[in-house]
């Protein structure tokens, strides 16, 4: 899984890791779009919309749920990727407006895209399909005897790690899923969903109006 083996690098290089990592993926990323641009004139959107999938939001998921807590000015460098993306496959002019291709697209932001990605692997965790080392991460409230009366243990929240950096510990996996799960004030429709795709469908419905609270 390309997640777990980003989630293992964090644990190893540190503090470091978020700089380089946004750093290297937004170069990648961009030369990506320079190549498909390149043949931009001679192939459809729907062609277009595939190129960019598969060679640019494949590199910017890779290792973004490693991302949760960095910096917002790390985040804001990771935008403008999407951003032109959608100007790319809609052929727009830098100077249009961007978030109706987005929306168009149904594209997350990159937050929200962090967020999705961390939450689908607190579900695979919670159902035993993700690595056993990750799911030993998480511990649910309503799991905990010493917390049976809490009102936490009845809401299907996670118990928040302590830590002790606030740098790397708090971008733990333990730890980050557990503030964005606990976090996101979740609908019913999320935190109940039967089933992975349920989950998906739900929860991107959701991080979409969060994305773009004015539709």
């Amino acid at each position: 899984m390309q997640i777990a083996k980003a989630l293992k690098k964090l644990k190893f290089e540190g503090i470091g890791f978020p700089f380089d990592f946004v750093v290297k993926t937004v170069a990648s990323c961009f030369a990506a779009l320079w190549q498909i641009r390149s043949i931009q004139q001679s192939v459809s959107r729907p062609v277009l919309l595939t190129l960019v999938t598969s060679l640019v939001l494949s590199r910017l998921h890779y290792g973004s749920a490693t991302l949760a807590g960095i910096p917002k000015y790390l985040l804001d460098r990771l935008q403008p990727i999407l951003n032109a993306a959608a100007r790319l496959i809609y052929r727009a002019r830098n100077y249009d407006h961007v978030s109706p291709l987005l929306q168009e697209l149904h594209w997350l932001s990159v937050p929200e895209r962090i967020k999705y990605r961390l939450t689908v692997l607190v579900f695979r965790c919670r159902y035993d399909m993700a690595p056993k080392y990750m799911a030993r991460d998480l511990q649910w409230a309503a799991d905990t005897g010493s917390r049976q009366h809490l009102r936490s243990s009845s809401s299907q929240q996670l118990i928040m790690p302590r830590t002790r950096l606030f740098t790397v510990g708090d971008r733990a996996f333990g730890a980050a899923a557990a503030r964005i799960w606990n976090s996101l004030s979740l609908p019913p429709t999320v935190t109940s969903a039967a089933t992975l795709n349920s989950l998906k469908k739900h929860l991107k419905a959701y991080l979409f109006h969060c994305s773009y609270p004015s539709l």
